[in-house]
C-alpha cells in the first residue's frame, strides 16, 4: 500500500472512532439493541 492508502485509512478509522463515540453519547445504543431484540424475536416467530 502507498502512503496515500495508509492516510485514508487512518482517516476512516478516526470518522468511525468520532461517530461512534457520538452515537454513544445521544444513547443510540439502547435504541439499536432495543430494535435488535425485536428483529430476532419476530424471525423465529415469538415476538
Amino acid at each position: 500500500m502507498e502512503k496515500s492508502g495508509y492516510t485514508r485509512s487512518y482517516v476512516l478509522l478516526i470518522l468511525f472512532l468520532i461517530l461512534m463515540v457520538i452515537g454513544i453519547n445521544a444513547g443510540e445504543v439502547e435504541a439499536v439493541l432495543e430494535k435488535a431484540i425485536s428483529i430476532c424475536l419476530s424471525c423465529i416467530g415469538i415476538g
